[in-house]
């Protein structure tokens, strides 16, 4: 992973963003609400490295402050979703029968359960809803995927001679499960963890650009909804364009990550890229002995 390129390069990103959030109390040189009544909608400058909105609110102070919603409804979802589809996920594939299939049809309802309209209907049930409950209906539309690919996963290693071996020593369930399975299911379980937070981070943005979230919680897709009801589009490009490339930023990172895993996992995908960087190394020439 450390020495793949796609995956250093997501997580130096990723890093980046996560210093920003949480330095952004040193790093914004406003309050992401301060006013400054003498630039108003004004381009980036010395004074506003990002521009500022209609109220002459700063831009980068906005954007800095809101990484901290972003990544904190991203992560949770994430982790909540990961938990749930490992439950779920593992035990469908080691304990087959009625159980198993029980779960897995429990996990394609929620496949195709439609997510956004959900996501809309509870959170416009609550006047502030918090951050954490955001993530919580996030995760709950978003850990069926991941349960799906860890069933297959878990079917095909519950036949492996290592897993019978346990079973045959009377080894508990919960040990072969955790000792035996989960150390072989590690890369997909955070490949699966990857995409769930990268699904969040959408899902939390498309929310709030909306107008389903409201102003308080602050985030990029605040950002974008307070420029598309101020008329920013096109003329003022400084006041969404930067909300929007923060965005797909971090979406690329996080899917450079998950490739990087891909590749980690996928013995054939490893291999390709082996081969192909070692094409593109420097080859040396190799020169001609004189004969004696």
């Amino acid at each position: 992973m450390l020495t793949n390129r796609k995956s250093v390069t997501g997580l130096v990103v990723l890093g980046l963003f996560a210093l920003l959030a949480a330095l952004a109390d040193v790093v914004a040189p406003y309050g992401p609400l301060e006013k400054d009544y003498t630039a108003l909608k004004q381009p980036p400058s010395a004074v506003h490295w990002l521009g500022t909105t209609h109220l002459g609110e700063d831009i980068f102070s906005q954007i800095a402050y809101g990484t901290r919603g972003v990544l904190l409804v991203g992560l949770t979802a994430g982790v909540l979703a990961t938990v749930v589809a490992v439950i779920v996920g593992v035990s469908a594939g080691f304990l087959g029968g009625w159980r198993g299939e029980s779960l897995s049809a429990l996990s394609n309802v929620f496949l195709v359960l439609p997510a956004l309209p959900l996501m809309i209907i509870v959170a416009s049930q609550y006047d502030d809803p918090s951050l954490f409950l955001v993530a919580a209906v996030l995760a709950i539309t978003g850990w069926a995927w991941g349960a799906r690919v860890l069933r297959a996963q878990t079917m095909s290693l519950r036949s492996r001679d290592f897993v019978q071996a346990a079973r045959a020593n009377g080894e508990p369930l919960w040990r072969i499960i955790t000792v035996e399975m989960l150390p072989n299911l590690t890369a997909v379980i955070a490949s699966s963890f990857v995409g769930t937070v990268t699904a969040a981070v959408l899902g939390l943005t498309t929310l709030a650009f909306i107008g389903v979230i409201p102003i308080t919680n602050l985030n990029w897709g605040t950002i974008l909804y307070w420029a598309q009801q101020n008329g920013a589009f096109p003329d003022f490009w400084w006041w969404y364009v930067p909300a929007g490339l923060a965005i797909a930023l971090l979406g690329a990172a996080l899917s450079l990550i998950s490739f990087g895993i891909d590749e980690y996992v996928n013995p054939r995908l490893r291999s390709a890229g082996e081969r192909a960087r070692s094409r593109k190394r420097p080859q040396k020439k190799r020169t001609k002995r004189s004969p004696a």
